[in-house]
């Protein structure tokens, strides 16, 4: 096998540390969630009440767009916005390229992409009307798209070796990996605990030709229902394999068992399985990660100038 083909084989996993990038990413998206669900459940009896009723409300100077409360989301849901837009500036500017790197970038743009239309949303009290609702729908179709760019940047191998190999050397890896992997799923008795034709459902995928007829959304359909079949195939065969051992699956295998066998072949598998999948939708994903560069850049100006005349307006008029 080629030495194309060697360099993609997946190295066994090892245990790392969590790193400091995550533990913020993570409490970030703690943090949105937990403000949000407090605004949920707090302002709940106030933004289900109609737009006539809500003057009456206890609540209303407090929770309307220009309250205390809902002026501050404004101005939070502003800075989010302006956060977002760093990924884009740090392409222009290489000061901003020295802040980070680009993945931890597109990470904070994500949870700030994702946080921004929910904040304005509770800014609005949930009443979307004139230029402020239009920027708003249009702020949501970015962060809808954004997410799933993000799906896509992450279906393109970063490395053109992996899109160079050659459906001979793919063959040739997957023999070599079913190979490796019986040898993982095999006790010390020489008892196989699965059957090969489970361990091949994980890495069943189309082939190229067939990709290339599909019409680019049904692609974008196919990979995402592969990775979802893929997660329940996974549990299947864990359930299988505790049950011949006597053992209980948890959650009906869709959580990681203590197996000592199993898991690394799983791991193993679902990583070449992955990696298979991003090679023969490769040039689909690049089709639509283009098409969406198209779609998202021009919503996302659309948005920043709608909500530029929003504030200003707003300002003129004066908070009331």
């Amino acid at each position: 096998m080629s030495s194309n083909a060697s360099t993609l084989s997946s190295p066994p996993r090892e245990v790392t540390r969590v790193s400091v990038h995550q533990l913020r990413l993570v409490a970030g998206y703690l943090l949105a969630a937990g403000l949000l669900l407090a605004l949920a459940v707090y302002g709940y009896d106030y933004y289900t009440l109609d737009a006539m009723q809500r003057p009456f409300s206890e609540k209303h100077s407090l929770l309307r767009p220009s309250g205390v409360v809902g002026l501050k989301l404004g101005f939070l849901g502003l800075g989010c916005f302006l956060g977002i837009f760093l990924y884009a500036l740090r392409k222009r500017w290489p000061w901003l390229q020295k802040m980070g790197s680009a993945r931890h970038g597109l990470d904070n743009h994500i949870l700030l992409g994702i946080s921004a239309p929910l904040l304005i949303a509770f800014h609005a009290a949930f009443k979307f009307r004139g230029f402020a609702g239009i920027a708003f729908w249009i702020m949501v179709a970015v962060s809808l798209s954004g997410i799933v760019g993000r799906y896509l940047y992450s279906q393109i191998p970063r490395s053109l070796s992996a899109a160079e190999l050659s459906r001979k050397e793919m063959q040739q890896l997957q023999e070599d990996l079913a190979e490796r992997l019986r040898g993982q799923l095999t006790t010390g008795e020489g008892v196989h605990l699965l059957a090969e034709g489970d361990l091949r459902s994980l890495l069943q995928m189309p082939t190229q030709e067939t990709v290339a007829r599909l019409p680019m959304a049904a692609a974008l359909a196919y990979m995402v229902l592969l990775d979802i079949a893929r997660f329940f195939r996974v549990a299947a065969i864990r359930r299988k394999v505790l049950r011949a051992g006597g053992m209980a699956a948890p959650l009906c295998g869709l959580l990681h068992t203590q197996h000592p066998a199993l898991e690394p072949a799983i791991a193993t598998a679902r990583d070449e399985a992955s990696l298979s999948k991003r090679i023969v939708f490769l040039d689909r994903a690049q089709q639509v990660f283009h098409l969406w560069h198209v779609v998202h850049k021009p919503f996302s100006y659309s948005f920043a100038v709608l909500a530029l005349i929003h504030i200003v307006v707003v300002m003129m008029l004066g908070f009331h």
